[in-house]
C-alpha cells in the first residue's frame, strides 16, 4: 500500500499488530466553498477505524503544516459535528514508537486496510 509519510506506515503496522480493522484515507469531507459554491478545500484524514467510528490524522510535519491541518480538524468537527476525529501530533506519534518498538521501518499488511 503506498502511503505519503513513514508515519503512517508505522502507524499501519500498530494497528495491525493489535488487529484492529483499518481503512487508509477513505473519505475526503469539504471543509470550504467559493461564492458559486464551489468546494476550494477538502480535508482527507489518514485513517479511519470503523470498529471505532474515528479517524485519525497523522501530524509529524512542520509546525506551518500542523497550524493548517488544526484548522481543517476545527472546520470539520463545526461542519460535521457526527464525525469523530482525533489528531495524533509528533510528541504522540514519536511516543506510540518508543512505547511499541517501533522506531525501525518496515511495512504494514496491504489487506488489513
Amino acid at each position: 500500500m503506498g502511503f505519503a509519510h513513514e508515519s503512517e506506515r508505522q502507524f499501519a503496522r500498530l494497528l495491525d499488530f493489535y488487529e484492529i480493522e483499518w481503512r487508509y484515507e477513505p473519505r475526503s469531507f469539504d471543509v470550504e466553498w467559493d461564492g458559486d459554491g464551489a468546494v476550494t478545500k477538502r480535508f482527507t484524514p489518514d485513517f479511519y477505524l470503523p470498529d471505532f467510528d474515528l479517524y485519525i490524522e497523522i501530524t509529524t510535519l512542520n509546525q506551518k503544516l500542523v497550524t493548517k491541518k488544526n484548522r481543517k480538524v476545527r472546520r470539520l468537527r463545526e461542519l460535521y459535528p457526527g464525525v469523530n476525529v482525533k489528531i495524533f501530533y509528533q510528541r504522540d506519534y514519536l511516543r506510540l514508537l518508543e512505547k511499541y518498538g517501533l522506531a525501525r521501518g518496515g511495512g504494514a499488511r496491504a489487506g488489513a486496510g
